[in-house]
């Protein structure tokens, strides 16, 4: 289909800013966006189409070929995602009157002239970063409005009398505000052209050490969170996705599904997203720990470190020696060889990849105290010794991370013995029938558990694969024997068989059993975790197990915190184990109407006085209406027969059944998201204390036009 003759679909209201002065300009620069766009993507189309057809060769050859093909596949759908609305907006310059246009990526025509300049670059901050106060150097700047591929409003800032010629609208928040307001869908609606200037200072922050991102509701902080990871994988070299790679944490499915669309709309679909829930296998099904004070236990970073004492506890070599009688004859084992052998392992190995090193370290100490002839078949016969593997098994079994942590629960004098710093009752409260029925709280020991002791298929499979590769060796050491016995050739080739190296070579990997990796397991250059004041210390030690260098973006409100946050961020995040901690903090309140605000403020101030309440910037003129819960389906009705778009929540009835465009949730699940209209069921039943208050504030903070609470 043809491309419309005008890049602009301005409403007749707006008709003043369709003169041919004010956009003939950027008319013609979006013509040439769409002639690059046209070439680019068939030139792509044809590139990608060339890596697809090419051989897939082997090691690192194939590795770089997937990698091309990653990355043109991702630039590619990018482009046609977006088209012309690829722009945002363009800058004018104090010293250079040619604008500079900024764009969800760079973008470049054939004789080299730059189009698009991409957001992230240092040169396209000011963009984002000038206000009045300080214009770093632009005259004007203006922003646009697209609707289905085509521009349907724009905004002029001017910020010097120099550039008042030219310019249509001349408010300098009119583009942002008129965002705030608009309806919200399913998915976290598209912002990158509306960042303010503080968001973006937080934004384009280095990487070093952990950034703490503190701010209110409505404030951006998710926002700040998404963009800013986006930012640093295209600005640190250290974060691209082949050498570490970003993990994103946020607090539960309901919020991963908002966000799930922007950073793909930022050209990063590498990034990593997950809950806490998915970084253990018993995560999906774990439920809610419903003893406090088994709760406040687990949640400590000491509990995790016990972790070490319980593995620990099958790594005892044996006190005593053994004869391990073989064919050859007998050999003996002294009790000095067994510790000789455990040490081998480095440190850090995890436990059941550690134990093939010290077996086979003790396979050796057997050859090298055995004294008969010399024995081909020795050190396999060895290995298959019942009584030896017996011994050892026992020494240095393989272990289940569920089976370590399961025992902590079910065999007191073993938890005792791994945590003695707990009470005889706390050891006694700790205990439960089913060692197994695993909640939110065990979640933290057993990802310990399983760092600690790598996965025991590994080890299996380690195994079938040394058979594999043995039985794979005999049979090309038959083969080898039936070619030379056949070569009659003067020079003997086939004799050449024998070297080490070929024999390698003509073993066929393809029969070695592989796994696949486990993709949340780490090490990762920089991990980025939303609504991080829940985080219990325990947990804390789950994410610090992914990220060794301490890179972190931490975005969170200590009022927003369930069971309390008394100490301040440097404090909580310096004792779980992070010592180079910035904090950046958020005051501005752009989602959450005053009249909104002015009834929520109140509720957390109650039990928090000092909570970090942020400034509404607008206000919808709706105020906050009060009723009965008989009228939810008339509320309901009467507001999705008013307006044709938008998204509703129901927060406090689980009975309610959720439409395509009203969604019922907990205050828990809401948290993180944002809809047009939400209706609060008898907010008074959510709890006492400050997980009460918390828990009304966030649900009434989730409004972005109306909040109507029914109570009765």
């Amino acid at each position: 289909m043809d491309r419309p003759t005008s890049a602009f679909a301005l409403p007749d209201t707006l008709a003043a800013k369709a003169d041919p002065g004010l956009i003939a300009g950027d008319e013609q620069h979006f013509a040439a966006i769409a002639e690059t766009l046209q070439q680019q993507i068939a030139e792509l189309s044809e590139r990608l189409d060339a890596e697809r057809r090419a051989p897939g060769g082997s090691g690192e050859e194939a590795l770089n070929r997937d990698l091309e093909i990653h990355r043109l596949s991702a630039r590619l759908r990018t482009l046609r995602r977006f088209g012309l609305d690829l722009c945002l907006g363009r800058i004018v310059f104090a010293d250079d009157p040619e604008p500079v246009y900024i764009g969800r990526l760079g973008l470049t025509d054939r004789a080299g002239r730059r189009l698009l300049l991409d957001w992230r670059s240092p040169a396209a901050e000011p963009f984002f970063g000038a206000t009045h106060a300080d214009p770093t150097g632009l005259v004007s700047r203006r922003r646009y409005r697209w609707t289905r591929g085509r521009v349907t409003d724009y905004w002029d800032e001017v910020f010097t009398p120099d550039g008042l010629e030219g310019h249509a609208a001349l408010d300098d928040q009119s583009a942002f505000i008129a965002t705030l307001g608009s309806n919200r869908s399913a998915r976290m609606r598209d912002v990158l052209g509306t960042i303010q200037a503080d968001q973006d200072a937080i934004i384009r922050a280095g990487s070093s050490g952990a950034l703490v991102v503190d701010g209110g509701p409505g404030t951006g902080k998710t926002v700040v969170a998404l963009h800013r990871t986006a930012y640093l994988l295209y600005a640190d070299p250290r974060l691209g996705h082949n050498r570490g790679g970003v993990l994103f944490v946020g607090p539960h499915e309901p919020y991963l599904a908002y966000v799930s669309d922007v950073l793909p709309s930022l050209g990063e679909e590498g990034v990593r997203t997950c809950t806490l829930r998915d970084l253990v296998p018993e995560g999906a099904t774990a439920g809610a720990e419903t003893d406090p004070e088994v709760a406040r236990l687990k949640a400590s970073a000491d509990l995790v470190g016990a972790i070490e004492a319980a593995v620990r506890f099958y790594e005892e070599p044996p006190r005593t020696g053994m004869t391990v009688e073989t064919d050859a004859g007998d050999i003996r084992l002294t009790a000095d060889d067994w510790a000789e052998a455990f040490e081998v392992p480095d440190p850090g190995t995890p436990h059941n990849l550690a134990r093939a090193q010290v077996w086979d370290e003790l396979l050796t100490i057997c050859e090298d105290r055995y004294d008969g002839e010399e024995d081909d078949h020795l050190r396999t016969s060895l290995s298959q010794n019942r009584e030896l593997l017996a011994v050892f098994n026992r020494a240095w079994p393989l272990l289940e991370a569920t089976d370590v942590v399961g025992d902590l629960w079910s065999v007191p004098a073993y938890l005792r013995k791994c945590a003695p710093w707990l009470s005889p009752e706390e050891v006694r409260r700790l205990q439960r029938d089913d060692a197994r029925a695993w909640t939110l709280s065990d979640l933290p020991l057993l990802d310990a558990a399983r760092q600690r002791l790598g996965d025991p298929e590994v080890a299996r499979r380690t195994r079938r694969q040394q058979a594999v590769v043995a039985g794979e060796r005999e049979r090309m050491s038959s083969v080898i024997d039936e070619l030379i016995a056949a070569d009659d050739s003067e020079l003997l080739l086939m004799t050449s068989l024998r070297h080490g190296d070929l024999q390698d070579a003509l073993v066929d990997q393809g029969a070695v059993p592989t796994a696949d990796p486990d993709v949340l397991a780490g090490p990762f250059a920089h991990v980025v975790v939303d609504e991080a004041q829940e985080l219990t210390d325990a947990e804390w030690q789950m994410l610090l197990l992914r990220c060794p260098s301490g890179s972190f973006t931490v975005v969170g409100d200590r009022a927003q915190a369930r069971h309390g946050f008394a100490e301040s961020w440097q404090e909580r995040l310096e004792r779980v184990g992070l010592d180079r901690v910035t904090l950046a903090t958020l005051t501005i309140n752009y989602r959450t109407p005053a009249e909104v605000m002015a009834e929520a403020e109140p509720v957390i101030r109650a039990a928090l006085p000092d909570a970090n309440v942020p400034t509404s910037i607008r206000s919808s003129g709706v105020p906050v209406t009060h009723g009965s819960g008989g009228e939810l389906r008339e509320i309901l009705g009467n507001w999705l027969a008013e307006h044709d778009e938008g998204i509703a929540c129901v927060i406090g009835d689980p009975s309610f059944e959720p439409t395509p465009r009203v969604r019922s949730l907990t205050p828990s699940l809401a948290k993180g998201l944002e809809f047009d209209l939400v209706v609060l069921i008898e907010p008074d039943t959510f709890g006492d204390g400050i997980a009460g208050a918390v828990d009304r504030y966030v649900a009434m903070t989730r409004a972005t036009q109306r909040l109507v609470v029914l109570t009765g």
